[in-house]
């Protein structure tokens, strides 16, 4: 797991529970292998700091699939986002150097964050949705996949706000993750080779 605080967990209420956790999980009972989940994702982090977190690998280390969830801090900070998918994409082919398959969880949409006042949540639903769509974009081109995470999860926060999400009402909650986690899964086993038919939402790269 790769990215921000969704990626890292910010909010669980145990680590088993976090995004990284839940889709362990998922896809050990998926594909009836043992999986070993590796969390390098770090609060607060940008696109920016992707490529440090994939040096921070042991040097041996060599991931079967990497997930990426970033971008929610790029456009709260207003980062151009040639300059995101730039970061992002470097991110994708350094780690399938590594051997990796890549899922990429595109930025959500910040329209269900309520303690955002208008027109501030507005501009930046109208800002992640533009990121969102040059993450796919970026990922499919260079062979990874990719889970819209506004459409494959976030009508549920936005009418489910007090069980979806934590305490600070910026992150999930634990329940916030498990039905994340549940969302993107169709794509982690099928990077691996396990699945072929994807739900709406999930998107793979063309075979050429």
């Amino acid at each position: 797991m790769l990215g921000d605080s969704i990626a890292a967990g910010l909010g669980a209420d145990h680590p088993k529970h976090t995004l990284g956790g839940g889709l362990s999980r998922r896809v050990a009972k998926r594909t009836g292998r043992a999986v070993r989940l590796r969390t390098a994702a770090i609060v607060g982090s940008e696109s920016s700091v992707l490529a440090s977190q994939i040096e921070g690998l042991p040097a041996a280390y060599r991931p079967d699939v990497a997930v990426i969830v970033v971008g929610g801090n790029d456009v709260t900070h207003r980062i151009p986002t040639a300059d995101s998918i730039r970061h992002l994409t470097d991110a994708i082919v350094a780690l399938q150097e590594l051997g990796a398959e890549v899922v990429v969880g595109t930025c959500p949409d910040p329209g269900a964050l309520r303690p955002v006042p208008q027109p501030l949540r507005a501009l930046g639903s109208r800002a992640s949705r533009q990121l969102a769509a040059a993450q796919r974009d970026a990922a499919l081109s260079r062979g990874a996949r990719a889970v819209s995470l506004a459409h494959v999860v976030g009508p549920f926060f936005i009418t489910n706000p007090d069980e979806m999400f934590s305490l600070d009402r910026f992150h999930p909650s634990t329940h916030g993750y498990k039905r994340t986690a549940k969302a993107m899964l169709p794509s982690v086993p099928a990077a691996l080779g396990y699945a072929d038919d994807l739900p709406f939402g999930h998107h793979a790269p063309a075979v050429l």
